[in-house]
């Protein structure tokens, strides 16, 4: 799931692609959880936390194109899941008290918090759940976790405090997945523009290319938010974050995109920089349905001809890492695979010339329009040009990506990030926007999925990953650093990035 732009990635594209997140803990000072994942902390504060952000919704509805922006701002504040992912990637009960499975593994029957209560004041109920699914199953959903769930049978609410679900086909990721579904109010209306969930804290104001306030709920079932307000402030580049950081306009910077601006923190004793974990992919996703891409090997040339590392580099100086595939070091099935196809200027020559293209082809490389983008596709564009490929950059906003890329698969090249975690099982699906199609990957994904233990499900999806990167299905050129700068008065935010999520109600100022 893509960070300004997709529903996921974040996502993200909301997925789809919904959806570099942010949970609790790490050396910011963490945000701590009780038995059910609630926030703790003072209920007292009246502090507002100004947070520094690249990323604004595109809307607030994470099945509707939302993006990164809303997943940051609205996961875990605004909305609640049935499970919470935590920092390290495990799953906590939250707005389900327990839950079921039966003996064949097909039926989960959860039983749902008493006393939790939407921001307009209705009762948590089983149908909001049941319904909070449907959503992000239906056809015209635009969230990436839509393919979690196709093995949903069906959904049963046998009484307002227990649901009851079906599959067609062990999932041994779903209560995993759970953890991606808000739990939406099922009369809400126009949820693009206003919210109705149970978490913490329901929406302030939001002015459109400025900034979206979030209030604390004082009729929250859980731990009141350690502070009163939480405001985001949105701004469309890294060196005017930075500026409003060091103007104290914003306390912390969720996620710090201008390396080369980090010395005038580290060395100030008024700010910290947090180096948390990541789970953000820089992706040059080919059209693998569209020629040349259609060609592993004109792929696999793409791939080495473009030296990463140096890339890398040139963007981070000595922060992030290069991983050769989808899977970053936090996920289970993790194996580095920089050497499937490394940087090789000759070999990139060779693998051209078997392809077909002994002089090299030309393609337009679709780049959003904000960092590091830019940057990376003028260096894609000349490490190419030594192969004899001519790149046409064509620059677009978030918004048209998704229209043109994401939607319409109008493209042979894009430049994307992917932020969520656990996320190579949608290389098992040909529909998806970049188009790779390997029966034997889709297999082995499908069978993962149906695997009785996570050592089954682990050893299906590294083979999986081996494969799809042997295709060089994308270059995934590197993974994101997480760098979180904050103002030396704050406590309690988090540092690492896991899908884009942000956890604001367990920071304190002073």
């Amino acid at each position: 799931m893509n960070r300004k732009t997709t529903p996921l990635f974040g996502a993200a594209i909301a997925l789809a692609l919904t959806l570099a997140a942010c949970g609790g803990g790490g050396d910011g000072g963490g945000t701590g959880t009780t038995g059910g994942g609630s926030p703790t902390g003072s209920s007292d504060g009246d502090a507002t936390i100004g947070v520094g952000s690249l990323y604004e919704p595109q809307n607030l509805d994470n099945t509707a194109g939302g993006g990164q922006g809303v997943t940051e701002a609205f996961n875990g504040n605004v909305y609640e899941g049935l499970f919470r992912l935590t920092d390290d990637g495990k799953v906590e009960n939250l707005l389900a008290e327990d839950y079921k499975v039966s003996e064949d593994g097909l039926t989960y029957t959860f039983t749902l918090r008493d006393g939790v209560k939407f921001h307009s004041g209705d009762p948590l109920t089983s149908a909001d759940v049941k319904y909070s699914i449907e959503k992000v199953t239906a056809k015209d959903s635009q969230s990436a976790r839509k393919s979690s769930f196709e093995a949903i049978k069906k959904i049963d609410t046998p009484d307002d405090h227990t649901l009851a679900v079906t599959l067609a086909d062990k999932s041994i990721s779903f209560v995993y997945n759970l953890s991606y579904v808000w739990v939406v109010n099922d009369t809400a209306k126009d949820l693009a523009t206003s919210e109705d969930g149970t978490g913490p804290y329901k929406l302030g104001a939001w002015k459109r290319g400025s900034t979206l306030s979030l209030d604390r709920f004082p009729g929250y079932w859980g731990t009141a938010a350690s502070n009163k307000q939480v405001v985001f402030h949105y701004f469309t580049d890294a060196a005017a974050l930075n500026n409003a950081l060091l103007t104290n306009a914003v306390d912390v910077v969720t996620s710090e995109q201008s390396p080369d601006a980090l010395a005038q923190f580290s060395g100030n004793p008024d700010y910290k920089v947090n180096n948390g974990k990541s789970t953000t992919k820089l992706l040059l996703a080919f059209n693998d349905r569209k020629a040349p891409f259609d060609k592993p090997l004109v792929r696999k040339a793409v791939s080495s001809a473009i030296d990463d590392k140096k890339l890398l580099t040139s963007i981070w100086g000595e922060y992030g890492t290069l991983i050769g595939s989808m899977v970053p070091p936090t996920d289970p099935w993790y194996e580095d695979l920089t050497s499937v196809n490394p940087y090789d200027v000759n070999l990139a020559k060779k693998e051209l010339s078997d392809a077909g293209y002994p002089n090299g082809f030309s393609f337009t490389l679709d780049t959003p329009n904000y960092d590091p983008h830019p940057t990376a596709a003028t260096f894609i564009k000349s490490e190419l040009a030594k192969v004899g490929v001519t790149v046409t950059i064509n620059v677009i906003t978030a918004d048209e990506w998704y229209t043109k890329v994401y939607k319409n698969r109008d493209f042979a090249a894009t430049l994307q990030e992917h932020v969520n975690d656990r996320d190579v099982v949608w290389y098992g699906d040909p529909d998806f926007y970049w188009g790779y199609d390997n029966p034997q990957v889709a297999a082995w994904v499908k069978e993962a999925e149906r695997s009785d233990t996570t050592e089954a499900q682990t050893e299906l999806l590294k083979k999986a990953n081996r494969q799809i990167a042997e295709d060089a299905a994308s270059d995934w050129l590197y993974l994101y650093p997480q760098i979180v700068v904050a103002s030396s008065k704050l406590s309690g935010y988090p540092v690492n990035g896991l899908n884009s999520q942000f956890y604001a109600y367990g920071i304190k100022k002073g």
